[in-house]
C-alpha cells in the first residue's frame, strides 16, 4: 500500500520534474533541427531559428530528396539494415540457445561461452580486421557491412540470460511429446522470447543505421557509402566537391545549415518511427532474465 505522505509527494514531484527535464533534453535538439530545416536560408544563417520555423519553406527537403547521392546512400543503408538485422538475429538465436544449456546437455558449453566472451575483451586490431575483410573479397560490397558484425556478442549474452530464465519444464514437456532441440527452439523459446528479441532487434537496427566508420574504410566508391558514412563526409568533412552545376544553382535558396539539418532529420526519422512500436518490448526486455526466481 502507498500512503500519500509529504515525503512521497515530494519524491514523486522531484522524480517527475527530473524525467520531464531529461525527456526535453533529448527531444528539444530534434525539434530544433526540424525547425532549422524548415526555415529560410537567411533566417537559419542569421541564427534566428530556435524551436519554430522562421519563414517556412521546404526548399531544403526538395534539394535533399533530389540529390542522387543521398538517395543512393539511403538505399544502401536500407539494404544493410534488412540484411544485417535478419542474419544477426538468426545467428544470435542459434548461438544463444545452445549456450544457455547446462554442461551435461552441451558438453563444451563453458569453452564456447568463454570463446565468445574473449572477443569482447580483446580485439585483433583495426589493421588485421581490415586485411581479413580485404582478403575475403568483400571490400566495396554490401556484405562487408553485414558479415563482420553478424554475431554481436552483447546481444548473445542478453538472449542467453533470458533463455536461462525460462522454466526447464517447458523444454522437458516438449521432449516428452516427441520434440527435439530444434522444435524446442522454434516452438517454445523463440515465441516466449519476443520481448528480449525485440530489444536485441532494436539494438541491431540502430547499430547498423548509425554505423559510419566501417562504410568509410570498407567502401572505395562513394556510391556504396551507407547513409551515416555519406552524412559524415558531407556534414563533418563538408565535402561538396562533387556538386554539379544544377545542384549549385539550387543551393541559392538553401543554406549549408538548412541543407545539413534536413539530411540529419531525414536520416534519423526511420529510427524515430520504428522505436515507438518496439518500446513496450524494449522496456520489458531490458530487465528480463536479470532476476531469477
Amino acid at each position: 500500500m502507498h500512503h500519500d505522505t509529504p515525503g512521497r509527494k515530494l519524491f514523486l514531484t522531484v522524480n517527475n520534474v527530473m524525467l520531464i527535464g531529461l525527456a526535453l533534453l533529448c527531444f528539444l535538439p530534434i525539434i530544433h533541427i526540424l525547425a532549422v530545416s524548415l526555415s529560410s536560408k537567411g533566417a537559419a544563417t542569421a541564427g534566428l531559428v530556435k524551436l519554430w520555423p522562421v519563414q517556412f519553406t521546404l526548399s531544403s527537403y526538395e534539394y535533399v530528396l533530389n540529390k542522387p547521392q543521398f538517395l543512393i546512400s539511403m538505399w544502401v543503408t536500407v539494404q544493410r539494415v534488412v540484411l544485417g538485422t535478419s542474419i544477426s538475429m538468426l545467428l544470435t538465436l542459434l548461438v544463444a540457445y545452445p549456450l544457455s544449456k547446462e554442461n551435461h546437455q552441451f558438453r563444451f558449453r563453458t569453452a564456447f561461452a568463454w570463446y565468445f566472451v574473449f572477443t569482447t575483451l580483446f580485439s585483433g586490431g583495426l589493421i588485421p580486421w581490415y586485411m581479413t575483410i580485404r582478403d575475403t573479397g568483400l571490400i566495396d560490397h554490401i556484405w562487408a557491412l553485414v558479415i563482420p558484425g553478424a554475431v554481436p556478442v552483447f546481444n548473445v549474452i542478453l538472449l542467453l540470460n533470458f533463455f536461462r530464465g525460462l522454466p526447464r519444464e517447458l523444454e522437458e514437456s516438449c521432449f516428452m511429446d516427441g520434440g527435439n532441440y530444434w522444435t524446442s527452439l522454434w516452438r517454445i523459446y523463440a515465441p516466449l522470447s519476443l520481448p528480449a528479441m525485440a530489444t536485441v532487434t532494436l539494438f541491431t537496427i540502430v547499430g547498423h543505421w548509425n554505423s559510419w566508420f566501417d562504410g568509410l574504410i570498407l567502401m572505395n566508391s562513394p556510391d556504396n557509402y551507407p547513409l551515416s558514412s555519406y552524412l559524415q563526409t558531407v556534414i563533418v568533412q563538408e565535402n561538396l566537391s562533387n556538386m554539379t552545376a544544377d545542384q549549385a544553382a539550387a543551393m541559392a535558396d538553401v543554406s549549408n545549415r538548412t541543407f545539413k539539418a534536413a539530411q540529419i532529420f531525414i536520416g534519423s526519422l526511420p529510427i524515430l518511427l520504428v522505436y515507438p512500436f518496439l518500446q513496450r518490448y524494449f522496456v520489458k526486455g531490458i530487465v528480463l532474465g536479470s532476476v531469477k526466481g
